[in-house]
C-alpha cells in the first residue's frame, strides 16, 4: 500500500476501494484464473479466459446480471481465497461487492440523521461477518447471503438508533427461556462429555465446537487440520448423528453403565483403525498447534 495516512479516505466503503485500486494496479494486478472455473462450468455464459484482473471481472459481473451459475462460481472462489489466502482476497471480496453495497448505504441514509460512515461500517460489518463464517458454499447463492448479510446489519443499525423502547415480542431473546431445556448445562460441556465417553475423537473436538457451536466456515478449519473440507464435512455429520443417538438414548444425560462404556470405546477403537487405514488418523503435532494458535 502506498496511500499516506494524510490520504486515507474516512469513509470505510472508500478505504476499501483505495486498498483495492492499490492491490489491482501494475505491475502485478491482483487477478484470477478463470480457466480453472470455466472447466466447472457447462455452460460459462461469455465468460472471458484465462487470467483477468479483478476490476475487469466486476465489470463483466455487472454487464450479466443474469449469469447465476457463473456468479455462483465466482463467488465461491473468492470466499474460498478470502478465508484461506489472507487480507487482500477479502478487500478484494468487498470490492467485488462493492456497487450493491454503496446501493445499499445509500437507501439506508435516506430519512436517517446518524453518521454516514457509521452505516457504512456496520454495513461492512455485516458483509465481513458473512464472508468470514455466516455463508455456506455448500448452497447455492453465496453472494445473494453476503449482501443480505450486509443489508440486515445497516438495518438493524438504523432500527437501534433513537429506539427506547423493544417490543415485547422481541424480549425472549434477551432474557431467555423462562424454564430450562434438557439436556442441561453449556453445549460444550456435552461435547466435552462426548470426547470422554468416546462419542466424539479428541482430535474432533475442537472442529466440531468451531464448526456447529461457533458457526465458523468450514474451509479454514480443513485446511488447518490438513484435510479436504468435503472429508471434514462428512465427518461432522457423522459426529452429529451419533451424539443425536446419544442424546436420544440418554446416554450423556444419565448415568452411563460401564457397558455402555465400553462399547462406545470399542466403536471409537474402530473408528481410528479405519481412519488410519485411509491415512487419515489423528492429526500431526503441527496441525494441532495451528488449530490451538487459530
Amino acid at each position: 500500500m502506498t496511500a499516506s495516512g494524510k490520504d486515507w479516505p474516512d469513509s470505510p466503503l472508500d478505504a476499501v476501494d483505495t486498498a483495492f485500486a492499490q492491490l489491482t494496479c501494475d505491475p502485478a494486478p491482483l487477478s484470477l484464473d478463470l480457466d480453472t472455473l470455466a472447466d466447472q462450468l457447462d455452460d460459462t455464459a461469455g465468460l472471458p479466459g484465462g487470467v483477468i484482473a479483478l476490476p475487469a471481472l466486476r465489470q463483466w459481473l455487472l454487464a450479466h446480471p443474469g449469469a447465476y451459475t457463473v456468479r455462483d462460481l465466482v463467488w465461491r472462489e473468492l470466499i474460498r481465497r478470502a478465508r484461506v489466502e489472507g487480507p487482500a482476497w477479502v478487500i478484494a471480496a468487498v470490492a467485488l461487492a462493492m456497487p450493491a453495497l454503496r446501493r445499499y448505504a445509500g437507501r439506508l441514509r435516506t430519512g436517517w440523521a446518524g453518521d454516514a460512515h457509521d452505516l457504512d461500517a456496520e454495513i461492512l460489518t455485516g458483509f465481513l461477518s458473512a464472508l468470514r463464517d455466516r455463508v455456506d458454499l455448500a448452497k447455492p447463492a453465496p453472494y445473494a447471503a453476503l449482501c443480505m448479510a450486509a443489508w440486515r446489519a445497516g438495518h438493524e443499525l438504523r432500527q437501534r438508533d433513537g429506539a427506547e423502547a423493544m417490543p415485547v415480542d422481541n424480549l425472549e431473546h434477551v432474557t431467555g427461556p423462562r424454564t430450562p431445556k434438557r439436556p442441561y448445562g453449556h453445549p460444550d460441556l456435552l461435547v466435552r462429555r462426548a470426547v470422554e465417553l468416546g462419542i466424539v475423537d479428541g482430535c474432533d473436538e475442537q472442529p466440531y465446537i468451531d464448526l456447529r457451536l461457533g458457526r465458523r466456515a468450514i474451509e479454514p478449519i480443513a485446511a488447518l487440520v490438513g484435510l479436504e473440507v468435503d472429508t471434514l464435512r462428512r465427518r461432522v455429520e457423522r459426529i452429529d448423528n451419533r451424539i443425536a443417538e446419544a442424546l436420544a438414548a440418554g446416554v450423556l444425560t444419565e448415568v452411563t453403565s460401564p457397558r455402555v462404556r465400553e462399547d462406545l470405546a470399542a466403536a471409537a477403537e474402530r473408528r481410528q483403525r479405519i481412519r488410519a487405514a485411509r491415512g487419515g488418523g489423528a492429526r500431526p503435532a503441527a496441525a494441532q498447534a495451528r488449530l490451538a494458535a487459530a
